[in-house]
């Protein structure tokens, strides 16, 4: 098909990517995967920075502290809170208000690394990869129905954007996450649809968000580290709320 050709690079890059994730899923080593995570969660936090324009350079050690905490405490989703009561705590002593930008990367994306993070410690390579296949499912799903035949704008945020494709997508992922949960990661079919749909809508709206910080920072892509995708928080947006709503869900549940 012309569309699958005309995107060759943005292809290759993603069974590349695939395929470097897959095999770190199967050495399931938990150094190796807070590591590799932590790559993507460096790169993307500088593409943050820059997207949301944050001027200072003291965000960077933040970060790498956070994430140097992360492989030792039990709960690496919790560092998030005590980073937001330390820069509160910061910016109320020394009233340094053009630093409130500062918050933002540790927000966006650095809380879904720490889910995502949270997710494998918390309950394992499965569901891990049960994540992967949900989002990557309503990536691909999206992709093929809204060039085929979607014509219904989703939303303006993103043009490019149908509701036939995100209808399929979701479709597709919520069909695919439960038949890989119910053989791999859950025994209650329910649950497993359930979680696969609500974090295929989590992936969606992960997408919509980045094309929104995009757009406000009128650059078309967040990087161009990954050829054919652009930068890493263009080819993670989706699992970034995914990893969020699929713990949270799995810990209610």
């Amino acid at each position: 098909m012309k569309f699958i050709t005309d995107n060759k690079e943005r292809w290759l890059t993603g069974i590349a990517l695939l395929a470097v994730t897959l095999t770190v899923g199967y050495i399931d080593d938990r150094t190796l995967m807070w590591f590799y995570l932590g790559v993507f969660y460096l790169v993307g936090f500088n593409e943050a920075v820059k997207l949301f324009d944050v001027r200072q350079k003291s965000p960077y050690v933040y970060a790498i502290v956070i994430w140097l905490l992360a492989y030792f405490t039990p709960n690496p989703d919790d560092l998030f809170f005590l980073m937001a009561i330390f820069f509160g705590a910061k910016l109320a002593y020394t009233q340094e208000h053009e630093k409130k930008k500062l918050i933002l990367p540790f927000l966006y994306p650095a809380i879904g690394f720490l889910f995502m993070f949270m997710l494998y410690t918390s309950y394992g390579i499965n569901w891990l990869i049960w994540l992967l296949v949900v989002v990557m499912f309503t990536d691909v799903g999206a992709f093929f129905v809204g060039k085929s035949i979607g014509k219904t704008p989703f939303s303006p945020t993103s043009p490019n954007k149908t509701l036939e494709g995100v209808i399929g997508g979701v479709f597709f992922a919520t069909i695919a996450g439960t038949f890989f949960a119910v053989h791999m990661a859950l025994d209650s079919l329910f649950f497993a649809l359930f979680i696969s749909w609500i974090t295929a809508i989590a992936s969606i709206f992960g997408d919509l968000f980045e094309s929104y910080l995009k757009r406000e920072a009128g650059v078309k892509d967040s990087g161009d580290i990954l050829p054919g995708h652009g930068g890493v928080l263009d080819r993670v947006d989706g699992y970034l709320f995914g990893a969020v709503i699929m713990l949270v869900v799995l810990r209610a549940l």
